[in-house]
């Protein structure tokens, strides 16, 4: 399976007993909107709900953290997500956080993991069958294998500040990377990493809501400054969107590419930490 498969490829594997569509739709706080009513609503038939909100470390006051093994194991195992299952990660959201789905799922040892192109949006324009309510299901067996290389903490990030030899990528939006506007959390500073650039996640899409592929890809990684031939590290807000990059790295090919958990959310709210504003 691809890591990126289509609407149509998609409606003809539903039902497939081996695979598991997931609906991992995030809003950010003051939207005003309820992932989980949304997905009650309507889902693609047979698509369960991962809460990433409740998905992650509950006793770190910083949001969306990745959870404990044991927790993730518990939360997928709930889902009916199962060892050497294929899963598919779909999303209804601006902030693309199927593609946190699918580094959780990665990073805890799935094998076989998808994002679909175009998301719910794509899948409704087409006209494509949609479910209500919360779908059956049987409680599965999941073994996690966390990779602690996929992620680093503040401190592997104070220790790169000023290295060049690495690319820090920063996927807020521009106004919240030069610190022009207010953070969305309360009592959060505002501007971004030292040294970071700044690649809006937003960019890496088409109209449609299709991921940029090939050159147009690349060229959107360019042209925010990132050198691709650098290991890269890719930060944001909560680790949401941060995870669009690493997606979008992945699309192209490269895979020495990290991610801050902590991200602004956590740096943001250290008066220790160093912090620039303005453009890049």
């Amino acid at each position: 399976m691809e890591s990126l498969v289509s609407t149509d490829w998609l409606e003809r594997e539903l039902g497939a007993p081996d695979l598991r569509v997931i609906d991992a739709t995030l809003f950010l706080p003051n939207s005003g909107r309820d992932a989980r009513a949304e997905y009650e609503a309507g889902h693609i038939p047979g698509a369960v709900f991962l809460d990433i909100e409740e998905v992650s470390d509950s006793a770190n006051p910083v949001p969306h953290m990745l959870p404990s093994e044991a927790k993730f194991a518990s939360r997928m195992q709930s889902l009916g997500l199962r060892d050497g299952m294929r899963f598919v990660v779909y999303d209804n959201s601006p902030l693309h956080s199927a593609a946190r789905g699918w580094w959780m799922l990665r990073t805890f040892g799935a094998h076989y993991v998808a994002i679909l192109d175009g998301g719910l949006q794509k899948w409704s324009a087409e006209g494509r069958p949609l479910d209500g309510g919360r779908p059956p299901v049987r409680h599965g067996h999941f073994t996690p294998s966390l990779d602690r290389n996929a992620v680093v903490d503040k401190a592997w990030m104070l220790s790169i500040l000023g290295d060049p030899a690495t690319e820090i990528v920063d996927a807020r939006g521009a106004g919240r990377f030069t610190g022009d506007e207010a953070e969305p959390r309360p009592g959060m500073a505002s501007g971004h990493i030292p040294g970071s650039k700044n690649l809006p996640q937003g960019s890496l899409f088409e109209a449609d809501n299709r991921w940029k592929r090939g050159e147009a890809l690349r060229s959107a990684f360019e042209a925010a400054g990132v050198d691709l031939s650098k290991p890269m590290v890719t930060t944001c807000g909560s680790g949401v969107t941060a995870a669009v990059l690493l997606f979008g790295a992945h699309l192209l090919g490269k895979e020495d590419v990290k991610l801050y958990d902590g991200s602004w959310s956590e740096w943001g709210m250290d008066p220790d930490a160093p912090k620039a504003t303005g453009p890049a």
